[in-house]
C-alpha cells in the first residue's frame, strides 16, 4: 500500500470544478449558499480528487469546534450507556462530532482528558466525574463548555445537567415504606452519588419510623458477578431483607437471577429496586422496578446549551435538574 506525499488540495477541486477556491469553501461549510448545478460540479470534483477538507484548519482559523469529548468511566455494563447514546445520536444530527474517553473512575485520567479535549479546541466536555480546581480554571478560561451530567453540583464547571441522588433516595424510602416492606437492604457503589442517595434513603427511613438498614458497599467499578457475593451475604443474615435496593439494573438482574437458584420468588419472597431503568428492565421476567433518569432530556438540555454558546447568549442558571421517576413494575 502507498500513500500519496501530495494530497489534493483545494485549489485542486477549484480548478477541476472550474470555480474558485472561495466557492469550495462555501460548498463545505454552508452548502446551501451554492448554486445546485455548481454544488453538483464540486461533487464530483471532489469525488474526482479525492479531496476531503481540513476540518482541523477551519476550526483554528474561526476559532470554532464541532469537537464534543464526552468523558465515561466505563462502558459496559454502565448506568450512562443509554444516556451516552441517545447524547451522541443528538449531537451527531446536529452535526458535531462526538469522541467518546473512558475515565475508569480514576480522577487524574479524568483531569489528562478534559485537558487534551481543551488542546484540541473542543467545543464541549461532557464528563460524569470530578476535576481539581486547576483544571476548572484553565476550562473556564477556554473557549470549551464543560457540562457535568448525572448530578447537581453545587459548583458546576460551567454548567450541570442532572439529578438530586440525595432526593431519589427519600423518594425510594417512601415508595418503599408505602409498599409494606420493612427490612430493606441498601446497596452502594462507593462514590459521592451513590452516598448521596444512601444518606438521603437513610434521613427518610428513619423519619418514617423504620429501623437502620442494612448495606452493602460496592466498587464503582460495575461488575456482573458481583450479585453472587451479595446473595450470599443476604443468606447469611440473621433477618434477610424483604427488599433490595440496587445501585444499577445490571446488579438487580443478577440478584433476581440468584434468587431463583436459591428458590427464592420474587417479590414474594425477596423484592428488588433497580437504578436506570435500562432496556432489559422491561424485558425480564420478572420485570424490574426501577428509577428512570430522563437520558433523552438530558440530550436536549445539553444541545440547548451549546447552541446558546454558539450564539453568544448568556445565561445565569447554570444547574439544570431534569428529574427522575420511580417505575413500578414486577419485581417490587
Amino acid at each position: 500500500m502507498t500513500f500519496s506525499s501530495n494530497p489534493p488540495t483545494l485549489s485542486d477541486v477549484a480548478d477541476a470544478a472550474g470555480v474558485s477556491p472561495a466557492t469550495i469553501s462555501r460548498y463545505f461549510s454552508n452548502p446551501s449558499t451554492v448554486a445546485a448545478k455548481t454544488a453538483e460540479r464540486i461533487r464530483q470534483a471532489v469525488l474526482e480528487t479525492g479531496y476531503t477538507p481540513n476540518k482541523v484548519a477551519g476550526s483554528l482559523a474561526s476559532n470554532k469546534s464541532q469537537l464534543v469529548s464526552v468523558l465515561v468511566p466505563q462502558l459496559a455494563p454502565s448506568l450512562f450507556m443509554e444516556t451516552i447514546e441517545s447524547l451522541v445520536q443528538r449531537l451527531s444530527k446536529a452535526g458535531m462530532i462526538v469522541t467518546v474517553g473512558v475515565t475508569e473512575f480514576d480522577k487524574k485520567h479524568t483531569e489528562e482528558l478534559v485537558m487534551a479535549a481543551l488542546a484540541y479546541r473542543a467545543k464541549a466536555v461532557i464528563l460524569t466525574g470530578d476535576i481539581n480546581d486547576e483544571v476548572k480554571k484553565f476550562v473556564r478560561q477556554s473557549n470549551t463548555t464543560a457540562i457535568e451530567i448525572w448530578d447537581i453540583p453545587e459548583d458546576p464547571v460551567n454548567f450541570a445537567v442532572g439529578f438530586s441522588h440525595h432526593e431519589i433516595g427519600v423518594q425510594l424510602a417512601d415508595f418503599i415504606k408505602n409498599r409494606g416492606y420493612v427490612r430493606p437492604h441498601f446497596v452502594i457503589a462507593d462514590g459521592p452519588r451513590g452516598q448521596k442517595r444512601r444518606e438521603g434513603f437513610n434521613q427518610r427511613w428513619q423519619d418514617l419510623g423504620g429501623d437502620d438498614c442494612t448495606e452493602s458497599l460496592l466498587p464503582r467499578a460495575m461488575k456482573y458477578s458481583y450479585a453472587r457475593g451479595i446473595f450470599a451475604d443476604l443468606l447469611r443474615m440473621d433477618e434477610r431483607p424483604d427488599v433490595v435496593v440496587c445501585n444499577s439494573d445490571w446488579l438487580a438482574q443478577g440478584l433476581i437471577i440468584e434468587a431463583s437458584y436459591h428458590n427464592l420468588r420474587v417479590p414474594d419472597d425477596i423484592a428488588i429496586i433497580g437504578f436506570g431503568n435500562s432496556a432489559l428492565c422491561s424485558e425480564m421476567r420478572p420485570s424490574i422496578t426501577s428509577v428512570d433518569i430522563d437520558g433523552e432530556k438530558i440530550a436536549d438540555r445539553i444541545i440547548q446549551l451549546l447552541e446558546q454558546h454558539d450564539k453568544r447568549e448568556s445565561t445565569e442558571q447554570r444547574n439544570y435538574d431534569t428529574g427522575f421517576r420511580i417505575i413500578v413494575r414486577e419485581s417490587a
